[in-house]
């Protein structure tokens, strides 16, 4: 099959988005299929205002339907809600096409926390922007039960997966820091709330592995914190496994790759109880990590989880099962 895939999130960002649909199109192309995914490095672009490192899509209608008319795709996939999903959208009504879509980000909350704009006015824009599709493909159960309460429908499951070969329990950093190690792992951007975990009274260290716009006022703000930088490859693994937790603060996010990329590496994960944590962690009762409405609490009741366990719980993630139900979602072109 020849599967388009159009998202303003794609290379050089690093973030979830990115990863899965990456990792999705490489297992695609191993079973046979011809993938081809077009992402805002086509076009010129902008910064996105208030976050520098996206780059959004000027105009980008006249080329993107060169490009889905070029390739001749079997079944398109839109994966953001962007300038490109937008385009690619209105590219697929005008020709009556059918199309799928995917629910990534909480852009609502995210816009809140920016602009102070209510959330019902950009979930009612989602919804009718999804709603055009043949289905919306949504990363947890809780996730989906929250959509459909908002009135989105034809919600179909797609889960993730992770990178068992790369992430793994050795080798482990040492950070040079007291023990405990509280790590917090991802864009240092408003939306990951990463200040309700620095803000907290914990035993021993704290360590920020990632790079973004509130970097340089984190650093400013919280001294006695280990700012690393970005970290990629195996030297991500190793900073992943020389935590002793791995704090998500996040209220926002729709799964948190990130989660998975510690358990594989056998540190547990302490969380909000929130979409995401939530599910990942659901069943495990306290062996890989634990979710509480205080972070503080959760975040000490991690200590005592099994790094085995954790381990053992991520290999039930794969990233070939992710790709089947991509695979099994889509939407022929002339559905």
């Amino acid at each position: 099959m020849r599967i388009l895939i159009v998202s303003d999130a794609w290379r050089p960002q690093v973030n979830g988005v990115v990863r899965t649909l990456a990792t999705v199109a490489d297992e695609l192309t191993g079973m046979g299929h011809t993938v081809e995914v077009i992402g805002p490095d086509r076009f010129r672009t902008i910064p996105l205002p208030t976050y520098p490192d996206i780059r959004l899509a000027v105009l980008p209608r006249r080329k993107l339907v060169r490009l889905i008319e070029t390739f001749v795709p079997q079944a398109l996939h839109i994966a953001t809600e962007g300038p490109l999903g937008a385009a690619a959208r209105a590219w697929a009504i005008r020709h009556d096409v059918a199309f799928t879509t995917s629910f990534h980000t909480k852009f609502p909350e995210y816009l809140q926390a920016r602009t102070r704009l209510p959330t019902g006015l950009a979930y009612a824009w989602m919804r009718r922007f999804h709603g055009a599709g043949a289905g919306t493909m949504v990363a947890t159960q809780s996730l989906h039960d929250d959509l459909a309460a908002r009135g989105f429908s034809h919600l179909r499951s797609w889960t993730r997966g992770v990178d068992l070969d790369l992430f793994k329990p050795e080798p482990r950093e040492n950070f040079g820091v007291p023990g405990p190690v509280f790590l917090y792992i991802g864009r240092v951007a408003i939306e990951k709330n990463i200040r309700a975990f620095l803000d907290l009274d914990l035993p021993g260290s704290k360590v920020v592995v990632g790079g973004g716009p509130q970097l340089a006022s984190l650093q400013r703000d919280y001294p006695a914190v280990t700012f690393t930088g970005p970290r990629y490859g195996e030297e991500l693994a190793r900073s992943y496994a020389g935590g002793d937790v791995m704090v998500f603060p996040s209220l926002t996010d729709t799964f948190g790759l990130v989660l998975l990329e510690s358990l594989a590496c056998g540190t547990p994960v302490a969380a909000y109880d929130v979409t995401g944590p939530r599910d990942i962690l659901a069943g495990t009762a306290g062996r890989v990590g634990a979710v509480d409405a205080d972070l503080r609490t959760a975040c000490l009741r991690a200590l005592g989880a099994d790094r085995a366990a954790c381990r053992a719980h991520a290999e039930r993630f794969s990233w070939r099962a992710c790709a089947d139900l991509f695979l099994s979602h889509l939407a022929p072109l002339d559905a």
